[in-house]
């Protein structure tokens, strides 16, 4: 039977998932970081995440690639070769029978045996987890469009202070204008960088359409897997793209505007600060890329099958 975990423990709820850490799979809830571990002491830590959909990762390969990279800036270690963390991943979604999975690697700077405060002296920790498939966007926001602000206040951590090629829980900027955007009625929020250009997201990066070529920013943005495989899209499609400098003004004026993200993929936005875009309506550049990006989730180029055995969900 998979190791799932459904129900309350300990007076909290967890949802179906498996873990891996200290060597070991186990059920989400049994899953647990030292008070004293770095990564939630100093944020010190990366991450990749990686999605799971009708049995398939997507582009797996990718997600690992920039974790190693990650780990190599940040002067963490993980014991195991590509193919191991490939292993561990896929065992995870296997045990846990998820179809739909949003699946995650970690490595914190781990634990200092005498609580040192020389990051050179903490033994780090890898973990990995597979839990249910969950989107920026829900299926209505997916079909209609989300309705996004831009935030002013609030400026994205410069990429002087941290990297934003390195993925991190560095969070507290993209929290505080998220919850600025609930404020105002938003569903979701845009934010720039401290020169005034357009920035990113809460984990997601975001492109315009203008005479049917796609913009995204270039500076002080993650770039995401998906981001570079709507380039990739574009390119077998024909249609020019850039990554670039984009303002306040172009992204109100845009033709189109859509947000990428593993946990969604491309979706549209038709409203901007309660303004429309466009028509308000998803436009055809956003549904093409859309309809392209989801069926390429079957190219075996592109995506891994997860061998579940006798452990279906």
């Amino acid at each position: 039977m998979p190791v799932q975990d459904i129900g309350r423990i300990d007076g909290l709820t967890y949802p179906t998932g498996v873990a891996y850490m200290a060597g070991k799979f186990m059920p989400i809830s049994e899953a647990r970081i030292s008070v004293l571990d770095w990564g939630l002491l100093h944020s010190d830590v990366t991450y990749d995440t990686v999605h799971v959909w009708k049995g398939k990762f997507f582009r797996l390969d990718l997600h690992i690639a920039r974790f190693r990279r990650s780990l190599a800036k940040l002067r963490l270690n993980v014991p195991f070769s590509d193919e191991a963390l490939r292993d561990i991943l896929v065992e995870c979604v296997k045990r846990s029978g998820l179809r739909d999975a949003y699946v995650e690697m970690l490595c914190t700077r781990g634990i200092s045996p005498t609580f040192s405060r020389d990051p050179r002296e903490a033994i780090n920790q890898f973990v990995a987890f597979a839990v249910p498939f969950g989107s920026v966007a829900n299926a209505r926001q997916l079909k209609e469009g989300l309705h996004l602000h831009l935030i002013d206040d609030v400026r994205r951590i410069p990429a002087e202070s941290v990297d934003p090629q390195i993925k991190n829980y560095h969070w507290l900027d993209l929290v505080t204008a998220l919850f600025k955007g609930y404020d105002a009625g938003a569903e979701n929020v845009i934010i720039k960088c401290t020169d005034g250009s357009l920035a990113e997201g809460p984990g997601f990066n975001v492109f315009i359409v203008c005479d049917g070529a796609l913009h995204t920013p270039d500076h002080g943005v993650l770039h995401g897997v998906t981001r570079q495989t709507v380039f990739d899209l574009a390119d077998a499609a024909g249609l020019r793209a850039h990554s670039g400098t984009i303002s306040e003004s172009q992204l109100r004026n845009a033709d189109e505007v859509f947000i990428t993200s593993t946990a969604g993929g491309i979706m549209p936005v038709t409203r901007l600060n309660g303004t429309m875009i466009g028509d308000g309506a998803p436009g055809p550049v956003t549904r093409a890329l859309f309809e392209a990006y989801w069926a390429r989730h079957d190219d075996p180029a592109w995506s891994l099958t997860v061998d579940y055995g006798d452990q279906h969900a």
